[in-house]
């Protein structure tokens, strides 16, 4: 079957046959032209995004801003 006999055979399907068949064909070639790196999703593009050069706080630092935050947030 040729392309233009693929087309025409397309375009004498109903509507909602032809909604389905670009859904489908959407869909291949989404799955087969979608990079690697696009299919990992949100969370592994965000690793590292807070990395700062500063060295993190010491345990006593922490303890500092947690009970600092907590006074702000229960007085």
């Amino acid at each position: 079957m040729t392309l233009q006999e693929l087309q025409n055979q397309a375009l004498q399907l109903s509507i909602e046959k032809r909604w389905q068949l670009v859904n489908v064909l959407l869909h291949s070639l989404q799955a087969e032209t979608m990079p690697v790196s696009k299919q990992q999703g949100l969370a592994a593009s965000l690793i590292g995004i807070a990395k700062t050069n500063a060295s993190p706080p010491t345990d006593e630092e922490v303890q500092v801003m947690l009970n600092e935050r907590r006074v702000n947030k229960y007085l």
